[in-house]
């Protein structure tokens, strides 16, 4: 038990690493992009690099300043500003951030005095923008559990689905080899060793003569 429980652990661990490296590469992907003048394009890169942190703080500075010097858009200029400056109350560019914003609400507000309020469509836009982020700041900060572990009983027999069969293992047999044989695909071993979970312990190895249970294929996307 106490095995399964390290193994979870050391498997979120690992997610948690490549999460983190994916944000370090979506960052320096976002300033590759910013140099070479795609804009739009470093901006959706920097947002995949933003998690709810302190640490994220300066990568809303650069959306922010892309925002408002690059797209002259100071209603997200403002947001981003607003977002570094609550993530990063002492940082080192907390007066330019204040600086810029206030900038960016002078210009927001003439134009609001000569065109009027913003849109409809802008202002949902906005909203809906705002609501998706606090979603993803809610969902960084309180994570889920991870699933239960499946415990394997070998007393207790694995239930045939509908349209599934029986074969019996010959030599030289393995999960993959048998998937092949009847999926034409060794990536539905998996859905082997689930079908026969509580025989096979959890387990990929099996032995001569055992009789499996062989599933139908699982349906794929996009089809009933």
């Amino acid at each position: 038990m106490l095995k399964a429980v390290f193994a979870t652990l050391f498997a979120l661990l690992l997610v948690a690493c490549d999460e983190k490296e994916a944000r370090r590469d979506a960052s320096d992907a976002g300033d590759k992009k910013a140099r070479a003048g795609a804009t739009k394009e470093a901006i959706a890169e920097y947002e995949n690099a933003l998690d709810g942190t302190a640490k994220s703080a300066e990568v809303h500075y650069k959306i922010a300043v892309l925002y408002d010097e690059k797209l002259k858009q100071p209603v997200d200029a403002i947001h981003h500003y607003d977002r570094y400056l609550e993530l990063a109350p002492d940082g080192k560019r907390v007066k330019d951030a204040k600086a810029a914003k206030a900038d960016c609400e002078k210009r927001l507000q003439l134009k609001m005095e000569k065109d009027g309020f913003m849109s409809t469509g802008e202002a949902v836009r906005l909203r809906n923008e705002n609501e998706s982020l606090r979603k993803i700041i809610s969902d960084l900060r309180n994570p889920k559990p991870p699933p239960a572990l499946r415990s394997a009983d070998p007393n207790k027999p694995d239930e045939m689905p509908p349209g599934s069969q029986m074969y019996t293992v010959q030599k030289g047999d393995t999960l993959a080899s048998i998937a092949i044989k009847f999926y034409k695909n060794r990536a539905y071993a998996s859905h082997i060793k689930d079908a026969n979970f509580n025989q096979l312990g959890g387990k990929d190895t099996i032995r001569l003569g055992q009789k499996l249970i062989i599933p139908q294929a699982p349906a794929k996307k996009g089809k009933k």
